[in-house]
């Protein structure tokens, strides 16, 4: 009996050592085991969000007056310089790709950001010398005459502009995983935190952006480039610091391997044995134990996928099942089906970050033509951001604190709303958000109309504080729907794409500043011909900008139905 009782208690303390540790396969900074006592939590969250809080701040102290500088320095037109400012943040959200393949397979989160860091401070760097350093800088304007930049001076400011862009790419794609990767998924009192991390995430970078569209939009104005875009690089320098003090509290996952590879081998090995049958029980395809990382369930949609998980007669008989182009595990093939069901859900992401791509450009177009001044102080056109900052600094607090829990009461589920709803409600209100900005712009054009200011190319008599309610709704639309999108591809990525999966958000941010451009091309093309001054001229007075955001308007209530088809019909996934 004794022997039976000490038996007993080790097993006791066994299991007591047990909860002592992370159970989702995180380890320290040394590779050991994590005690979860001292590490992850809101104890190590502080340096990442200041990371990122730091990290947009030196972002939108170049994204947010970007417009201004190419218009009003190099002299570009409006249409050319919007599509320019498209473009440069299409590809911003495209680079996390990259990153979020070499943090998966190769690098781990914690090593991509790091890197990419370094090469963010370098991009800012150079970005301030050629706004600084006066062979480097644009001629200024004589009267009306505008000198074009010189090549050489187009060719610094660009090359500084795209490494940014690789750089802002791995602390993009990893910084909410990491983050995330901070609460322990098998705890369930740490994984509720984890729902909560996300929305504080969100409001870290709105934190920067409102010093950057406040404080540094007004330097740039009035102090001058070179110091307005120093100071950003000054806070990318503070950035990685904060990054690197807190490794000892960090909780890491190892990487698995190459995402993209682990995909790859799924679809070859299905089109090798498309001629097998797939048996009617999934206990028969190929399963294995897999170190650090969860096993799949077994789903029965894309049954043809599981054609790589069927162990062949001629590897039954050998016992070799090592090749992974041959033969894959349920759960890689799982993996697979996730992402393919995952597809349309992204896919409605695209037109709404077309509407967000609107707040750096257009919007700020927009502003240039009506009335900025407060008294006998002139605000920025770039500084109206703030009001989207505001608005998502007003709305997440209020989301986690207030609505969830209200909602908590009614619905009975932990998040209070289910993410698909939180992502609809934010769809909808950037429809409101196009046509706000399209009566703003109504209202403008018959005021320039009645004081006869149409062939002027001057502001119109219109406050600037009438694009309040546009920026305010684009801000509501950010924290439903883009919050909403990270939790949830989060939530619903297998372990070992974490990263590529977080990174989806931010493509969709990328497509959507490409199709604006593209939009935006299109529109000018077919709305000059005949000799047109077109929808976007540089006169805005004779245009109509209206339209364009009434398109946009039209686009993303189709864009929001899509969305209500696709969510009812999305499988969840099931972990073991």
């Amino acid at each position: 009996m004794g022997s039976i009782d000490e038996h007993v208690e080790d097993g006791l303390l066994q299991d007591e050592r047990r909860k002592e540790y992370t159970g989702d396969g995180s380890v320290d900074f040394r590779g050991r085991p994590v005690l979860k006592q001292n590490t992850g939590k809101w104890r190590a969250c502080p340096f990442i969000l200041g990371n990122e809080c730091c990290e947009r701040l030196a972002f939108f102290g170049i994204a947010t007056n970007l417009v201004t500088y190419l218009t009003t320095k190099l002299h570009e037109g409006n249409a050319s310089a919007a599509r320019n400012v498209g473009i440069w943040q299409g590809t911003c959200y495209l680079t996390p790709l990259i990153a979020a393949v070499l943090a998966d397979g190769y690098w781990g989160r914690y090593w991509t950001i790091g890197v990419f860091s370094m090469i963010y401070f370098i991009g800012m760097c150079i970005l301030t010398l050629s706004a600084s350093v006066p062979s480097l800088k644009p001629a200024e304007c004589l009267g009306s005459a505008c000198p074009s930049a010189t090549p050489a001076q187009f060719a610094v400011f660009y090359f500084g502009l795209y490494v940014i862009a690789l750089g802002t790419g791995g602390v993009k794609a990893c910084v909410s995983s990491f983050g995330a990767d901070q609460f322990d998924d098998t705890d369930p009192k740490e994984r509720i935190k984890k729902s909560s991390f996300f929305n504080w995430y969100y409001f870290s970078i709105y934190l920067g952006a409102l010093v950057s569209c406040s404080f540094i939009v007004w330097v740039q104005d009035n102090a001058g480039w070179g110091l307005g875009f120093g100071i950003p690089a000054l806070f990318m320098g503070l950035s990685v610091g904060s990054f690197f003090f807190g490794t000892p509290l960090y909780r890491f996952q190892k990487p698995f391997g190459s995402p993209i590879t682990r995909m790859c081998q799924v679809v070859l090995a299905s089109v090798r044995k498309r001629n097998l049958v797939v048996p009617e029980y999934s206990s028969l395809l190929y399963e294995s134990e897999i170190k650090g990382t969860r096993k799949l369930m077994h789903s029965d949609d894309l049954r043809f996928l599981d054609r790589a998980a069927i162990v062949s007669d001629s590897e039954s008989r050998s016992d070799d099942y090592s090749n992974p182009w041959r033969l894959c595990t349920v759960t890689q093939v799982e993996e697979l089906k996730i992402l393919i069901r995952m597809f349309p859900i992204w896919a409605t992401g695209i037109v709404f970050s077309a509407v967000y791509a609107q707040m750096s450009t257009l919007f700020v177009e927009q502003a240039t033509m009506m009335d900025t001044s407060i008294g006998s102080f002139n605000l920025s056109p770039a500084s109206l951001s703030t009001f989207d900052v505001a608005s998502v600094i007003f709305w997440v607090p209020f989301y986690d604190r207030i609505l969830v829990p209200t909602a908590r009461k009614f619905t009975g589920k932990k998040r209070g709303i289910s993410l698909f709803q939180r992502m609809g409600v934010g769809l909808f209100i950037s429809v409101l958000c196009m046509s706000a900005a399209a009566v703003v712009e109504i209202k403008r054009l018959q005021l320039a109309k009645e004081l006869d200011l149409v062939d002027k190319p001057v502001a119109v008599p219109l406050s600037v504080f009438w694009q309040m309610p546009q920026y305010f709704l684009l801000g509501a639309s950010e924290v439903f729907t883009f919050i909403g999108q990270l939790e949830f591809f989060y939530d619903q990525s297998p372990d070992a794409l974490r990263t590529l999966c977080s990174a989806l958000p931010l493509l969709n941010f990328s497509l959507g500043n490409y199709l604006s451009s593209f939009i935006l091309t299109i529109v000018t093309y077919f709305t000059t011909r005949g000799g047109k001054p077109g929808w976007i001229p540089n006169n805005l007075n004779i245009g109509h900008l209206d339209y364009f955001f009434l398109l946009l308007a039209g686009l993303s209530f189709l864009n929001f139905s899509v969305f209500i088809v696709v969510a009812k019909r999305y499988k969840q996934k099931k972990a073991s």
